[in-house]
């Protein structure tokens, strides 16, 4: 456990050292507290102590002095200049572990709190889940509904198209049966004039004959008289 704390540590430091050099921030060096003085001398004026791990931005370095302003703390703000070789860039190990120690007392208190958080995931996951499979099963029943509306939509257009063709045909048979209808009633009157004109023909025929046979009878009996 030691060992993998020392790490962390380690680690953590390291970051942290790249992170302030960036920003050109450093810490007061470990174990014990340095005098902040008015001047680049130890014949200054001390402004104030700077503890250990006291955080620090450099305002100018130079040499064996280094010009800071003092970042938190009691003397946060002050300016002053301090030993360069009492500055570091990492964060102490006391100060490194105590917030190592803070964030796992504080990621300990949020397992419940993920736990909870796992759980309510899972539950809506198996939500989720349950309604994708229902969703399907009614996606696949209306791409049957849509084959079978399909495939019968072919079939209608064939009985419309058949349709049609009987309409056509029927139209042409009514058709020819008004024309039939027509000859035939022209048949049926041509038919009775015939008829007419042959019966009046016989009857003419017939006066003609008894015509002919009463100018016979007559000449037959002015010859006996004669």
């Amino acid at each position: 456990m030691k060992k993998l704390l020392y790490i962390l540590v380690i680690a953590v430091s390291i970051t942290l050292g790249a992170e302030r050099g960036i920003t050109a921030d450093m810490y007061v060096t470990d174990s014990f507290e340095i005098m902040l003085r008015t001047g680049p001398s130890t014949n200054n004026k001390i402004v104030s102590m700077l503890p250990s791990g006291q955080k620090v931005e450099v305002l100018e370095a130079g040499g064996d002095w280094t010009h800071i302003r003092v970042k938190g703390g009691k003397a946060e703000d002050k300016e002053g200049w301090v030993l360069t070789r009492f500055l570091m860039t990492r964060m102490p190990w006391e100060n490194q572990t105590e917030y190592l120690l803070r964030e796992n007392s504080r990621l300990k208190e949020r397992v419940p709190l993920l736990d909870g958080k796992v759980k309510e995931t899972n539950t809506q996951l198996q939500q989720v889940t349950t309604t994708l499979k229902q969703q399907t099963k009614a996606y696949e029943e209306l791409k049957k509904t849509y084959a079978e509306l399909k495939g019968g939509a072919a079939d209608y257009l064939k009985l419309k198209e058949a349709h049609e063709v009987a309409k056509s045909a029927l139209k042409q048979a009514q058709q020819t049966v008004a024309y039939l209808t027509e000859e035939n009633k022209s048949l049926k009157s041509t038919i009775a004039i015939k008829w007419f004109l042959a019966g009046a023909l016989v009857l003419l025929f017939g006066l003609m004959i008894g015509l002919v046979v009463g100018q016979k009878q007559k000449k037959s009996k002015s010859m006996l008289y004669s």
